[in-house]
């Protein structure tokens, strides 16, 4: 069945994501793509920090080509690295540096790095973005801390395929601290968006009568003005007439 096919394509590519990210998660990586060519398998790697993927020398993308020739029994891999253009709006990439701070400076300062963080996504002009923490901080007990900025859709078919979505996870010596982020890019066109068109108002100017045509207007009014006095002269000359008689 043509489904099958699909379906183990999409795991295969779930499984790489899952085993790149583990070794070369603090690359700055954003996600991976898999397409099956005649010489094998191709895969593109999009990162924002090409030269960490690579290595001194590509030994990373050697170890890395190895490994998943002989852990997901693939038949000839390629590794591509390709550049994220734009690594503030991508969803992972934020949260990957959201995690990667609250390692290093601790969760004490947690809101400044959300607000940091959604400062630097609003620079790229997207509609919305939101952050969500949640484990233990600033106590000992779990708590969720949301903060949300522009406009975000929370359902329907906008909100499954064009919002960017990803989590990360920070591992402190509290616990864990879970990391979701949701961008809305600005390219989305909502269907309740509704652009109205404005009218031309087109100025209406009163030309001039040429002279020709005013004496000709005027020539008109007076033969209908002339029409009733003969009229009336030729009534009275008959009831003259009638008199005399």
């Amino acid at each position: 069945m043509i489904e099958r096919k699909f379906i183990k394509q999409n795991v295969t590519e779930q499984r790489i994501q899952e085993y790149v990210f583990s070794k070369l998660g603090r690359a700055g990586i954003s996600h991976v793509k898999l397409q099956l060519t005649p010489l094998g398998e191709k895969i593109i790697v999009f990162s924002s920090h090409p030269g960490l993927v690579v290595g001194s020398g590509g030994e990373n993308i050697k170890a890395l080509t190895i490994a998943l020739k002989k852990k997901l029994n693939l038949e000839n891999p390629q590794i591509e690295i390709s550049e994220v253009g734009n690594p503030n709006s991508d969803a992972q990439i934020v949260a990957d540096r959201i995690s990667s701070s609250l390692e290093r400076f601790g969760s004490k300062n947690f809101k400044g790095t959300m607000h940091r963080a959604i400062g630097d996504v609003l620079r790229e002009g997207v509609k919305g973005v939101e952050i969500v923490l949640s484990g233990k901080i600033p106590g000992a007990r779990a708590k969720s801390w949301r903060i949300l900025t522009g406009y975000m859709k929370k359902c329907g078919d906008i909100a499954v395929t064009d919002v960017k979505f990803a989590r990360a996870s920070a591992q402190l010596k509290s616990g864990t601290i879970g990391v979701k982020v949701k961008i809305m890019p600005s390219g989305i066109i909502l269907p309740d968006s509704v652009k109205i068109k404005e009218e031309e108002i087109k100025e209406i100017t009163i030309e001039e009568v040429p002279e020709k045509k005013k004496d000709e207007k005027e020539g008109k009014k007076e033969k209908k003005e002339a029409k009733p006095r003969k009229k009336k002269a030729k009534k009275e000359e008959n009831v003259k007439e009638d008199k005399a008689v």
